[in-house]
């Protein structure tokens, strides 16, 4: 017989209430994930279509300009370039440059040494190869290049002649194309390029923040350490940012559509460069409260509530960064987690407690300096926050954090 009464009826009426306070946060949550897949997929096909546009002009420049009757060197070296690391590419096309030299050099002086033929072929690239690796201290590039151009010279210098001065000018011509295609003809957009680096570290910064305050008020210490090796876990998100700011700031120096965005950008990579630092303070912050739970000490309520502000905090320097805005609203939010911090040390705690307090302290410091403040400023008013929290005060803008 189905269920009924009004047991029945109570929690069924809880599920619908529950599901319909969580649906909006699901709905805007997946909207928003939609979005940054839609971001990222438009910037693959924009460099889809460079590495296109870009071999078909190298190839067309190298054959019907240049007069070369087997022009492949150059769209790849354009290739090369466009999919070399956004960020890279200035770099790339200049060490295809020296690889190419240093192997023409190379395979040519040793040539004439020991001569042609295959075991000639395998002493000239090995030495090639360990001379470029000498010189430069690592694969890459360069060393390739050295690699494949002493192969060439080794290989066919014995039949065709002239083969160095037409690698070289491929060479030029591909990474030419390549840097002319992204600065001048399709140059990704450098706010798109970083946000779609820095929301994802944002969004789980500010959620394992949360879980770190939930550990808190649930007693509960496993659900701490999660929330610190989920952020320990971001370290390759966060080399990803890194390569994704240098990108955006190679596309505002070398394309002339993106200069316009120069200050935009400069103000989002301000905020965001400090983002690693965050997140190494939530890290700490999420294991000195492990060792607090874990040790049973008091816990006041306004140590919950610090760690929560600070979560509004680093949602709302992502807010800020992204559109632009005066950054007033973080610095706001920041203090105020110090302001409950201060509160609750002076409600009472120990050892493990006040250890908590102070990464909430040093954790709003950084923030704060992601807002544009220097590290006296930032310290001078995250000292202010703290010592009107310890004595009950609030002298900001607007009512006290912690009342109300």
């Amino acid at each position: 017989m189905a269920a009924s009464g009004p047991g029945y009826r109570s929690s069924l009426t809880s599920l619908l209430n529950w599901l319909a306070k969580v649906a909006p946060g699901v709905q805007r949550r997946s909207a928003e994930e939609g979005r940054l897949r839609l971001r990222q997929m438009e910037i693959l096909v924009l460099i889809s279509v460079q590495a296109g546009l870009a071999a078909g002009l190298a190839a067309w420049l190298s054959g019907n300009v240049l007069g070369n009757s087997n022009p492949v060197f150059a769209p790849t070296a354009a290739v090369g370039t466009i999919v070399a690391g956004i960020g890279q590419r200035t770099r790339r096309t200049v060490e295809l440059l020296v690889g190419v030299g240093l192997g023409i050099a190379v395979g040519d002086a040793l040539i004439i040494i020991v001569g042609y033929g295959p075991w000639q072929t395998a002493v000239i690239v090995a030495m090639a190869i360990g001379i470029a690796l000498g010189l430069v201290g690592r694969g890459g590039t360069v060393v390739s290049q050295v690699g494949g151009t002493a192969v060439l010279i080794a290989t066919l210098s014995s039949s065709e002649r002239n083969l160095e001065l037409p690698r070289i000018v491929d060479a030029a011509t591909g990474g030419g194309v390549g840097l002319l295609v992204v600065a001048l003809l399709l140059p990704l957009s450098p706010i798109h390029i970083v946000n779609g680096a820095a929301r994802p570290i944002f969004q789980t910064l500010e959620t394992q923040l949360r879980e770190t305050a939930a550990s808190l008020r649930t007693w509960d210490a496993n659900r701490a350490a999660r929330a610190m090796e989920t952020l320990r876990a971001l370290s390759p998100d966060l080399e990803r940012l890194q390569e994704a700011v240098a990108g955006a700031e190679e596309i505002v120096t070398v394309a002339p559509a993106r200069w316009g965005r120069r200050q935009e950008f400069e103000h989002y990579a301000r905020g965001v460069k400090h983002l690693v630092r965050v997140v190494d303070d939530a890290q700490d912050l999420a294991r000195r409260a492990t060792t607090m739970v874990g040790y049973r000490e008091p816990l006041p309520e306004s140590m919950i509530d610090c760690v929560e502000v600070l979560a509004d905090a680093v949602r709302q320097l992502h807010r800020e960064a992204r559109t632009g805005r005066n950054p007033e609203a973080t610095r706001r939010r920041a203090l105020e987690a110090v302001h409950a911090a201060g509160r609750a040390r002076s409600e009472g705690v120990q050892l493990f407690g006040d250890a908590v307090v102070a990464q909430v302290r040093v954790t709003a410091s950084d923030v704060v300096r992601a807002t544009g403040c220097s590290i006296p400023e930032a310290n001078e008013m995250v000292r202010h926050a703290a010592q009107e929290g310890e004595a009950g005060d609030w002298t900001g803008d607007g009512p006290d954090p912690g009342r109300g």
